[in-house]
């Protein structure tokens, strides 16, 4: 693994580990330069490769961390450790991978994300949703809350 500070080759692991339910290990590493840094890797199993379609028609590959930082943006200030979320950016991959496709659309991706903040935490599903289907009205947002807790608002 080269060291992301100085682009030396040779790196150790110090400690390996099983993370996320089991399905990464998780290294910690050093450089063996004169700066001796420290750094983490993950290493996952990938089943294939995963081109996603974007509303424009426009192919790009599909990309973990991005959707990390989805989640990660929507559940900001929300009670929800890092774990967690990381187990449910593992779980939004597998579901995609487990597809069979090797090209997905943008939206059903978006859908994914949606379905896992409704059920881990509905002010960040609001959120989410408010910037994925692009609310113009504050009325929208109304409407979402109807559908989550069922009740009419005001």
């Amino acid at each position: 693994m080269i060291c992301p500070f100085c682009r030396e080759k040779d790196t150790s692991v110090v400690d390996s580990r099983p993370c996320e339910d089991g399905s990464a290990i998780r290294r910690r590493r050093y450089c063996t330069c004169n700066g001796g840094q420290r750094f983490t890797t993950f290493e996952r199993v990938q089943f294939r490769e995963l081109s996603v379609i974007k509303k424009n028609g426009r192919r790009v590959p599909f990309d973990r961390e991005k959707l990390a930082k989805s989640l990660f943006t929507a559940l900001k200030k929300r009670p929800i450790d890092s774990n967690t979320i990381e187990r449910h950016v593992t779980k939004i991959s597998r579901e995609l991978e487990e597809m069979g496709q090797s090209e997905i659309q943008s939206n059903v991706i978006g859908k994914k994300v949606m379905e896992n903040l409704k059920e881990l935490d509905k002010i960040a599903y609001v959120r989410f949703a408010s910037v994925y289907t692009n609310f113009r009205e504050v009325e929208e947002f109304g409407e979402y809350i109807e559908k989550l807790d069922g009740k009419p608002q005001k």
